[in-house]
């Protein structure tokens, strides 16, 4: 089974799994080579990303099915996506900075969340946090940078993912 991909035209692309397709929408500041991505830029960065593992809302909905270990969010969790902290782009728990990219929210975007390996071996600050693939807002306006699909159709993606999967932007 081959590892997902996105072929992007422009803030709209197509992500292809097991032979299947489904409309995405990705960052309103287009796909960006993955050394032009810098944090608030609102792009998303093109290369191939780790698929480690997930998260999402219990109260919402089941685990998603598939390869992937998900963790339920907690209201304590967020991203931390402050280039001046050390804890730059990982998963946080605790009392949030100012401005945190908190995972548990009253819309329905984190509501299956999988953040995608990029900039994160090494952290490079500044370079781009928070890059997810996760659900669309109703009316599929561009994310911040990220990959996001109908709830349905991420749920369908989850499931169809290989062992050891990697998502391919281009």
């Amino acid at each position: 089974m081959l590892n997902p991909s996105v072929r992007a035209n422009g803030i709209i692309g197509t992500l292809t799994v097991a032979g299947r397709e489904f409309a995405c929408v990705l960052g309103k500041g287009g796909v960006v080579s993955a050394n032009a991505k810098r944090e608030g830029d609102g792009a998303t960065p093109a290369g191939t990303w780790k698929l480690r593992n997930g998260f999402w809302r219990a109260d919402r909905l089941g685990k998603p099915a598939g390869p992937l270990a998900f963790t339920a969010i907690a209201v304590d969790m967020f991203w931390d996506d402050d280039p001046a902290s050390p804890h730059y782009n990982t998963l946080r728990r605790g009392a949030p900075p100012e401005h945190p990219e908190r995972l548990l929210r009253a819309d329905h975007v984190y509501d299956v969340v999988v953040p995608l390996g990029f900039n994160d071996d090494p952290i490079v600050p500044g370079r781009g946090s928070a890059i997810f693939l996760h659900v669309a807002r109703p009316e599929r306006t561009p994310t911040a940078g990220c990959v996001a699909l109908a709830q349905d159709d991420l749920l369908q993606v989850l499931a169809l993912l290989p062992p050891d999967p990697s998502l391919t932007i281009s």
